[in-house]
């Protein structure tokens, strides 16, 4: 806040004072080049890579990290070949283990002429009462509704950020307080006159929940206050974001069907674990000197079921960061292009790149992802044992921050990866440069543009379950179990509007890396992005490190 990493870059300080900061250059005037004393004295081989004119390709790209594209492939028809074997090399007696007796003559399982109690499950399927019918159904007609309706609330919600976002992020700021103010109230009077919950949740209990709540509401408050001075700017970023994606408006059908797409692979896999565990046989296991016949797997079973989870989880990866290269090349593209022209089939040459000459790059990086997705897990799960040791303790750590950097190594990566067609171990170590050399930072656009739109999207969200609450009160009796609808239908457009946010965050960063190259070139394509995007706070320790490979 007021340290000289979070200073602002001043309006004057990448132009003379009798030249104009943003306009078209003809020469590198606009942000004089790094100057190489900045490499440090003991760096006498510089990387060739450091001072490459980074610049969107256009044209052909090579195919780059193709050993982890084939990798991925391999998974991939590994899971399906299996998965095939296991359909037609299944043992259809999985389902009737328990007609199965022991014949002490033949020493082996056979099967008896008794009849299955197949009748007695009728009953288990009893038929819902009337109450439960009618939550079901209007249960039902609210969530396609919310579905209907997420459609034009994201667009309006656009538009809004487009044309009145520093205006919608000040009007909604206080009911990021009120609305969880409002709840923990709400929850703690409902609790208290309702003796049902009075017997389940004592007063102590309910007064603990009650202050720990608005212990947090002033924690946020107390966040808010303390980085008032860039709200302002974070929100002319996501006017900016917003604008870039109105001009891109494809996508918002493109990454669904995606996501569609990954569902269509998932599917059969699904099946293929379903019939895996019909591999096996019907075998007679021993206990306390009576044989009863049991289902043994076949060996393979629990290998495949490795394999395809990780392979969907893989798959789940690659998908996203696909995506986001997705976005990430259509944004550059309609960033780098001239102010009077549209760019055409940029969407389509971005998913050409992303499934073609990219694949082993978004493949890799989908791989870090999981791995570090899955590695976490596991540190968190070791933290829950509560193992004692300080050395367990230093672990921890060490994993954590290795996990962190790798995070954010990987976060603008992609995008860089999108626009300059490099492999990803380049791209890596490009943006690094590029950043660091231009004295930025992704922490600031990172942290308070995420939080930021979480808040409004949890407003919003929010105020819809609320008029849904009231909605379902007014024409049905359900009671009660109208919380539950409500909840229901604020979950549905919390996903939807999550994944507006996915999209609008990922233009975020990718429209900070194109400023960042606009800068390295001392050139300016968007002047309404430079405007904004020059405010943003520098880091100053990058030109101290920048001895540091």
């Amino acid at each position: 806040m007021g340290s000289k990493e979070e200073e602002p870059t001043p309006l004057n300080d990448a132009a003379s004072p009798t030249e104009p900061l943003l306009f078209k250059p003809t020469a590198s005037s606009a942000y004089p080049p790094p100057e190489p004393a900045q490499l440090g004295p003991s760096d006498p081989d510089p990387d060739p890579n450091q001072f490459l004119r980074i610049s969107f390709n256009y044209g052909p790209r090579p195919f780059k990290d193709l050993p982890f594209l084939i990798l991925f492939l391999l998974f991939l028809i590994c899971t399906f070949a299996f998965g095939i074997f296991s359909i037609f090399h299944r043992n259809d007696n999985y389902a009737a283990v328990s007609s199965f007796t022991y014949d002490s003559n033949s020493t082996s399982c056979t099967k008896s002429s008794s009849s299955s109690s197949n009748s007695d499950r009728v009953s288990e399927s009893s038929v819902f009462s009337s109450s439960s019918s009618s939550l079901w159904k209007i249960s039902i007609w609210t969530l396609v509704a919310t579905l209907i309706l997420s459609v034009p609330i994201c667009f309006l919600l656009l538009l809004l950020l487009k044309h009145y976002t520093k205006q919608l992020v000040y009007a909604l700021l206080p009911f990021f307080i009120i609305m969880p103010v409002f709840f923990d109230v709400y929850w703690f009077v409902a609790c208290t006159l309702s003796s049902a919950c009075t017997d389940v949740v004592p007063l102590v209990y309910r007064i603990l929940v009650l202050v720990f709540v608005l212990l947090i509401v002033g924690i946020f408050v107390w966040i808010i206050v303390a980085n008032r001075h860039r709200i302002e700017l974070t929100a002319r970023i996501i006017g900016v974001a917003s604008e870039s994606l109105s001009k891109n408006l494809g996508l918002f059908l493109v990454i669904p069907l995606l996501t569609l797409g990954l569902v269509v692979c998932y599917a059969p896999i699904v099946v293929f674990l379903v019939f895996a565990r019909f591999n096996g046989r019907i075998v007679a296991k021993e206990s306390d000197g009576e044989f009863t016949c049991v289902w043994k797997q076949d060996g393979w079973v629990p290998a495949y079921y490795a394999l395809a989870i990780l392979t969907m989880l893989w798959s789940l990866t690659t998908m996203v960061e696909a995506q986001v290269y997705v976005i990430s090349g259509t944004i550059a593209r309609w960033y780098f292009s001239k102010d009077d022209e549209k760019p055409k089939g940029s969407i389509r040459s971005s998913l050409r790149n992303a499934f073609g000459p990219s694949s082993g790059t978004v493949c890799l990086s989908g791989l870090l992802i999981c791995v570090v997705r899955m590695v976490r897990a596991a540190v968190d799960s070791a933290r829950q044992e509560d193992v004692p040791g300080i050395v367990n303790l230093v672990l921890r750590c060490c994993v954590n921050a290795l996990l962190s950097a790798i995070d954010f190594l990987n976060k603008f990566t992609i995008n860089f990866a999108a626009i300059t067609g490099e492999a990803y171990c380049t791209s890596a170590r490009m943006t690094y440069e590029l950043l660091k050399r231009n004295l930025l930072s992704a922490v600031f656009v990172e942290t308070i543009s995420t939080r930021l739109l979480a808040g409004v999207v949890f407003v919003v969200s929010a105020v819809y379950a609320i008029v849904v609450c009231a909605i379902v009160q007014g024409v049905s009796d359900l009671g009660v179990n109208t919380y539950i609808v409500a909840v229901l239908a604020w979950m549905l457009l919390i996903i939807v509007l999550g994944y507006f946010v996915h999209v609008l965050d990922n233009v975020i960063d990718t429209v900070y890396i194109c400023y960042a190259i606009d800068r390295d070139r001392g050139e300016v394509y968007k002047q309404e992005v430079h405007e904004v995007y020059v405010h943003l706070p520098i880091d100053r320790n990058s030109n101290r490190s920048s001895s540091f490979p």
